[in-house]
């Protein structure tokens, strides 16, 4: 299961006075996102917020963090690649291996970034010359 992409809102959050705890719908509305959205980062395990009985509340890491899961879905990293790179944050007090990490992906990214655009690019020289043909064509008849 995959959860819904997040809106280009959720990547920079509407101003929110600094608190010590949110609800989920304090975060839902902020970032744009549902609930169910922040659930299933929660049940993948990317999200622990304190339980007050039946409620969740948010800290200021918790929020931190689910910036930083939107941030990287809205740039087409899956929920894994952002879970391993939170999981490092965690692990890593120097950051060494998650910056090397990010780096990585991030280059993998752009590399498939750049192989999609050279595609588009020859998929519209081809589309192009067709509709030229086409133009032609109509033009001798």
């Amino acid at each position: 299961m995959t959860a819904p992409r997040a809106s280009k809102a959720a990547s920079t959050p509407a101003a929110v006075p600094a608190r010590e705890t949110y609800s989920i719908s304090d975060l839902a509305r902020e970032f744009a996102i549902t609930t169910r959205t922040i659930r299933f980062y929660e049940s993948r395990g990317l999200l622990a917020p304190a339980r007050v009985g039946t409620s969740r509340n948010y800290s200021k890491r918790d929020r931190a963090r689910l910036m930083l899961i939107l941030r990287g879905r809205n740039l087409g990293f899956t929920v894994e690649d952002v879970g391993e790179y939170l999981a490092l944050y965690d692990s890593d007090p120097g950051q060494v291996a998650q910056t090397q990490l990010l780096l990585d992906k991030v280059t993998s990214a752009i590399a498939e970034l750049e192989k999609k655009r050279a595609d588009i690019d020859a998929a519209l020289t081809d589309l192009r010359e067709i509709a030229e043909r086409c133009r032609a064509h109509l033009k001798r008849t």
